[in-house]
Order: structure tokens, then sequence, then C-alpha cells
């Protein structure tokens, strides 16, 4: 096991989720608000990672973030440095990649609360924040749960999206996954089956929990 990859995974997983669920809950309340061309676009516009090869969200990332435009010129600015090749780098790489992992569960998760109980809320005078906070947020507590796990399993099995704007370089970017196609590379099979073992097992339990706790929440009375 290569346990410089393993704290560096699970340090950028655990990092890409939290941020990831931060910021997109306000998008996914919104997209469950109601429908129009509007939120359809941008529905289809989170979930085209899911479709897209990594290796093309890769690039767009590596050039995008590079000193060949303005943006790129901009961050190199701001931070000194260039993105690409960076740890920081790769957990925006991440974010976007798993965006559909987060976004998508919140949403079915923030359209399911029942709308009698924030309207009642609204009612009695509580502010569109509260209501959220108070309100929305404890009754979908299961599909935020749902979306922090996937993010979590997707971001620690990406590959493409890190490869190819984090480099392979050992320690500050070097993944799990692109240390199990290193040691493939260097013929290393012993190595490589250890590690993609502990992966596949993790991922499995991973959606193992999720399918549970739909199973457990499925069988609760629901409010309406």
């Amino acid at each position: 096991m290569d346990f410089t990859a393993l704290s560096l995974t699970i340090r950028l997983a655990a990092q890409s989720t939290l941020l990831l669920l931060l910021l997109t809950m306000p998008l996914a309340a919104w997209l469950a608000a109601g429908t129009g061309i509007t939120r359809r676009v941008v529905q289809a516009a989170v979930a085209l990672p899911m479709v897209l090869p990594p290796t093309v969200l890769g690039f767009y990332l590596l050039t995008g973030l590079g000193p060949a435009t303005a943006f790129g010129r901009a961050i190199i600015v701001l931070l000194g440095h260039p993105l690409a090749f960076t740890f920081p780098g790769i957990v925006f790489g991440s974010m976007l990649y798993s965006l559909p992992f987060a976004v998508q569960p919140l949403t079915a998760a923030f359209d399911a609360v029942p709308h009698a109980l924030t309207d009642t809320a609204r009612v009695l005078g509580a502010s569109p924040f509260t209501v959220f906070r108070r309100v929305t947020l404890p009754l979908a507590k299961s599909g935020i749960l749902t979306a922090a796990v996937l993010t979590f399993a997707h971001t620690v099995g990406e590959f493409g999206v890190v490869l190819m704007l984090g480099g392979d370089i050992p320690g500050k970017t070097q993944t799990l996954s692109v240390s199990i196609y290193d040691k493939v590379q260097e013929g290393n099979y012993a190595a490589a089956n250890t590690m993609s073992l502990w992966l596949l097992a993790a991922s499995f339990l991973a959606l193992l929990a999720v399918y549970l706790r739909s199973d457990v929440l499925r069988r609760r009375p629901k409010l309406g």
C-alpha cells in the first residue's frame, strides 16, 4: 500500500466533498424550486461530467488554468503560481468532475420536502433562510448524506482529471488511482492489486451504505 498516496487521496476527497456540498446547496435548492429552460440548461451543464471523458475535462482545465488564458493569468497573479500541478488545483478539478454526484442527490432531496411545511413556516413569518435552515435542511439530511458519500467515493476513485491537471508528483498530486497506474507501468502487479482491492472495497461499502439508508427511509411514514 502506498500510504502517502492514500493519505493524499483521503485529504483530497474530504476537502472536495466539504467544499462541494457547501457551494452546491444553494444551486440544488434553486434547481428544486421549479422548472424552465434556464434550469434545464443548468441541469444539463451540471450533469455533463457524467458523460464527458475525464481526460477532456482535465485537458480544458489544464489549458484554462494556465498562462495561456486571461483567467489562468489572473489566478497566477492572485496566487503567485498556476493552479495546475498543485494540490489546490486537483481539488478544484475534482470538485468540477464530482459536481453531478453532489447536486443531483441534493436537488432530489430538496424537491422531496413537503411544500406544505415550508409554506406554513413562511406564513408564520419565517424568512427564506430560516425556512431553509430549520425546515428544508433537517428534512433533506438523507439526501445530503447520500451526496456526501457519493462525492467522496467518486473523488477517491478519480484518475483522468487528476492525472491531466495534477500530473504525477509523489506526495503532492499523486493519488491512489495514479499510484496504481504507476505500479502497473512498473510491472509491480502485487502492489497494484493491493491498492485496487482497497478501492474496490471502499467503493462497494460506500454504495452499500447509501442503498441501506434508502431502504430505511423508504420504510418510514412520509409527511404530507
